[in-house]
This record gives C-alpha cells, sequence and structure tokens, in this order.
C-alpha cells in the first residue's frame, strides 16, 4: 500500500538495514532457546546492589545536579576517573582528550558525522564489527577490507590497501568482535607505522581489552602511537582515536562510553553530539562514577574476568566433545566471543534454521563482512549463557552440525 512517508525519506535512508543481529534476536525470544547470538553481557555480574546504594546516595547528595542538564563533554570528575584509569595503561591524556558519549555505538555513529563524506573509503578488518558498518552505512561509506588470521589484521596486506586513499582505519585489536582473535603487538607496530607513512589516522575500538582471562596484556596502538611519535605530551595529539565502554565493565543499560581523541577531534564531536543528545545522561555519568569510587570497577572486573573466564572454557570443552573435526575455531584469550569455519560447502544461516529448530542460536558470519564472504563462518557469544547451558547449547550445535557434515560426506 502506498504511503505518503515513500517519498519523504532522505536518500542515506536507502543505505540503512536493520542490524542482523537485533533482527535475530527476536527469533530466539522463544522459550527453552538457549542463544549464544547477542554481544550480552552476564546479568549474573550486574553490580545492583552498588547501583542501588549510588542511586541513593547521589538522589540525596547531588540531585539537583544529577538531575539537571550537563555539560556535552561529560560530568568531569567521571571524565577525570577515565584519564587516571588509562594512564595506568599507559595513555597518557588530560580531560581535555575525553569526551563520555551514550554508548560506544554513538560514538562510532558521531565518527561518521564529522569524518565521512559519501564515497569515502574506510579500511577495516575482514570480519569486523556489523555496528560500526551500520553505523557508516547512513553516511555513504564504502569499506576497503583487509583480510585476518588467528593474529588479527594481516598487515603484509595493509599497505596496498592503504594505497586506495582511505579516509581512516578502523580496529579492534583486543578480543575482536566477531572473531574474538588479538592483534599480535608486531602488528600493531607496523599499523602504526604504515598509517603515519600513509597520513591515514586510526580508529581504536576498544570496549574488551579489559577482560583478558590469559597471556599478556599488550599496549593499545594509541599508546603505541604516543611512542612513535615520541609524544611527551600529557595532551595527546596524536593519529589514534581510541574508543572504550562501560557496558563491558559495569552494565549496558547505562549507556556510558568514552572517546580519546586530540582536543581539535573532541571539539568536532562535541559539536556533533550537540546536534544529536546535547549531553550523555547527567544522572547516569554522576552514578557511574560513585559506583566505580574507592577501587569497586577494578573489583568488578575481577570478578568479571573470573566468571567469563570459566565460560569460556567451558565453551572451548565443550566444542572439544561434541564438535565434528572439519569445524575450526578461534581461541580467544579474553573478549565475549569465538568464531567458528565450517566446512566450505556448508551455509552458516542454513546450519543456524536447523540449530533454531533444536533450540539453539548463534550469529552466522555473513554480515561482518563488508565486501562480501564468509558464507561457511559463525560468531558464537560465551559470556551470557551460565556454564550448564553452555554444554547443552554447545551439544545441540553439534548435533546439527555433526548431522549437516555426514550429510554432505554421505551425498
Amino acid at each position: 500500500m502506498h504511503t505518503p512517508w515513500e517519498n519523504r525519506y532522505a536518500q542515506r535512508t536507502q543505505r540503512m538495514g536493520s542490524s542482523a543481529i537485533r533482527e535475530l534476536l527476536k527469533l530466539t525470544e522463544k522459550p527453552n532457546l538457549i542463544s549464544f547470538a547477542g554481544g550480552l553481557p552476564a546479568p549474573d555480574v550486574f553490580p545492583v546492589e552498588e547501583f542501588t546504594g549510588a542511586c541513593q546516595r547521589v538522589l540525596r547528595d547531588k540531585g539537583a545536579s544529577a538531575l539537571q542538564y550537563g555539560t556535552t563533554e561529560g560530568y568531569l570528575p567521571l571524565r577525570e576517573m577515565i584519564v587516571r584509569h588509562s594512564l595506568r595503561f599507559g595513555i597518557e591524556i588530560n580531560a581535555d582528550n575525553v569526551m563520555v558519549t551514550s554508548g560506544s555505538q554513538q560514538a562510532l555513529d558521531l565518527l561518521g558525522k564529522i569524518l565521512i563524506n559519501p564515497g569515502d573509503r574506510i579500511l577495516v578488518e575482514s570480519p569486523t564489527y556489523l555496528g560500526a558498518l551500520q553505523a557508516w552505512n547512513a553516511y555513504g561509506a564504502e569499506y576497503v577490507a583487509v583480510p585476518s588470521d588467528a593474529n588479527g589484521m594481516i598487515t603484509d596486506a595493509l599497505e596496498e590497501a592503504l594505497r586506495t586513499g582511505p579516509k581512516f582505519i578502523y580496529v579492534l585489536p583486543n578480543f575482536q568482535n566477531p572473531t574474538g582473535v588479538t592483534l599480535s603487538l608486531d602488528r600493531r607496530q607496523k599499523l602504526v607505522e604504515l598509517a603515519d607513512r600513509y597520513g591515514v589516522p586510526i580508529v581504536e575500538d576498544d570496549p574488551y581489552g579489559q577482560l583478558r582471562y590469559e597471556g599478556d596484556h599488550l599496549p593499545s596502538v594509541v599508546v603505541l602511537d604516543g611512542q612513535y611519535r615520541e609524544n611527551n605530551d600529557v595532551c595527546y595529539r596524536g593519529n589514534v582515536i581510541y574508543l572504550s565502554t562501560f557496558s563491558k565493565i559495569l552494565a549496558p543499560g547505562i549507556r556510558l562510553a568514552w572517546a580519546i581523541a586530540p582536543p581539535e577531534v573532541i571539539t568536532k564531536l562535541v559539536q556533533a553530539k550537540q546536534g544529536a543528545d546535547l549531553h550523555t545522561s547527567t544522572f547516569n555519568q554522576i552514578v557511574a562514577h560513585e559506583v566505580s569510587r574507592g577501587g569497586f570497577l577494578d573489583r568488578h572486573i575481577d570478578v568479571i574476568r573470573k566468571c567469563y573466564g570459566e565460560r569460556r572454557n567451558v565453551m572451548l570443552g565443550a566444542m572439544d566433545r561434541f564438535f565434528p573435526p572439519k569445524v575450526e575455531w578461534t581461541q580467544p584469550e579474553g573478549g565475549l566471543f569465538l568464531w567458528a569455519t565450517l566446512p566450505e560447502y556448508l551455509e552458516s544461516a542454513e546450519v543456524l534454521k536447523e540449530a533454531i529448530e533444536q533450540n539453539v542460536a548463534f550469529v552466522p558470519g555473513l554480515p561482518f563482512y563488508p565486501c562480501g564472504g564468509g558464507h561457511n563462518t559463525l560468531r558464537i557469544n560465551f559470556s551470557y549463557a551460565n556454564p550448564e547451558n553452555i554444554n547443552e547449547g554447545i551439544s545441540r550445535l553439534g548435533k546439527v552440525l555433526n548431522n549437516m557434515v555426514g550429510k554432505e560426506i554421505a551425498g
């Protein structure tokens, strides 16, 4: 049926699409279904009691300011806390380098707003984070994809991609979404060096960096960039925009994240954010600051690491037991996801249909490839389900895979 709205939408809406994961989550609402589809933190570790106390204290002691409009850059004590927290990981900045956003997704959208003209090429890993593609498609971005392996983006293929003149490089170096792999130190250094040589800035998305369950912490790309430039100024002025979030270390429902960038980039982001929502919720920012004080954030991250590390181990063990030999998967050292590759002759979308019949779900890999490919790949989340459900869900999925692999072999 024709509606009066059909001819009113802006041209950019033609490049918008619903998130494949959000749409899939609607299918996973059936009872008894075990879902490994969403990138959901475990509600078991949400600090409900601490938030309850913090809300009461904030309303009692700072109610007038917490319920008032705030600055676009964000609540200054929270930004200063982010500065101190970042310094412990070698990121030398001051509050002028920090803007608080309404989740990392808003930061990605604002970056699209200030950086991307229609037709601009963005250099990305393949596969890459679906939310970034969804944010930037609306601004008319095109993509140059660099393949990845068990050590992240293959930087030997980076120089050829840089010759296409991309606007910026987008990379998730730690426990990448969707694959769970980590960019090795030598590749991080090569990335910084090549980006500088070609004059192309880097957007480093790091939502999972503090969720490491084994191995040693690797310096962030923004840290390596500062070292490469011998930047001794406490105000960072380099080639990297760094994003991180409270969604994975406190709770996603508060919609709090932050961007670290040179002051002139922060100014542009502030202007873009003023047109979007004026500022991130003052109340949420002050409550998050109150919750995080007194070393609680560090203690809570330890709780999350223990919980997710156990769930990762349970899932890897279950896959060893139940998956057919022809299926391969990554061995993430942290984060929320692992990535499985099926035999070439299988379509993960077809496997999903059979899996949902068996009351288990995952995300097919195809949407994570901006330039095509990945028909036989899938993303599996291990943070949300408890160990019992992980074992049961992987058992169900293993039966589906064994059946489908067996049919092909028999045929």
